[in-house]
């Protein structure tokens, strides 16, 4: 019986040993994309150009094709703003911007603040917080999340404390020493003179 709840503890202790790494692992990889798009977004508000645009059209669509929208439901289309606008040297470009919502965020006809680069115009996002931030908060909260629970769950021990593992009772004491004693010894001890009850 002892050998067997052993054999469960350790069990237990290598399935979570091993959880505890595979959650580290996604949440350490989650944290590292966080940083990488957060230091795309800072490059990219370092070397933009600003122009003012118009959204021109709503594009709804579903989230299936990896876009970084925030529709409620898993199959809830996301509203992704079009948006038409003039570089520096005049030429007009138009562009539909990364970031979907539902409900949407911009209606068409709303004026909104436009970055781009110059070397690449193409490469165009609308001057917002879901535009430029929403995907290094996803990936960053998703990897506290997960290095989190990895530190919680390395904490964490299967089949309760030291003495259940032992398949003992409860911890070894004063009074558990004087029940061990042999029986034969106590007389020979009160009749040295000692106190009895020691």
């Amino acid at each position: 019986m002892e050998i067997r709840f052993e054999m469960r503890v350790r069990g237990g202790r290598e399935a979570l040993r091993w959880l505890t790494f595979g959650m580290f692992a996604v949440g350490a990889l989650c944290l590292v994309a966080g940083l990488v798009f957060a230091g795309v977004s800072v490059s990219f508000l370092t070397d933009a150009e600003r122009a003012r645009g118009t959204v021109v059209a709503v594009d709804w669509r579903e989230d299936h094709d990896g876009g970084s929208g925030t529709a409620h439901g898993d199959d809830a289309p996301a509203a992704y703003p079009v948006v038409e606008f003039t570089t520096a040297d005049g030429t007009p470009r138009r562009f539909r911007d990364s970031a979907g919502s539902n409900p949407p965020s911009y209606k068409v006809g709303e004026q909104v603040e436009v970055l781009y680069r110059p070397d690449a115009p193409g490469d165009a996002r609308i001057k917002g917080f879901l535009s430029l931030w929403l995907l290094p908060l996803i990936f960053g909260g998703v990897g506290l999340a997960f290095t989190g629970g990895s530190a919680r769950a390395s904490r964490w021990r299967p089949g309760g404390d030291v003495r259940s593992e032992r398949g003992g009772g409860p911890a070894d004491g004063p009074d558990s020493a004087r029940r061990s004693r042999p029986a034969g010894l106590l007389p020979a001890i009160h009749g040295a003179g000692v106190p009895p009850g020691v």
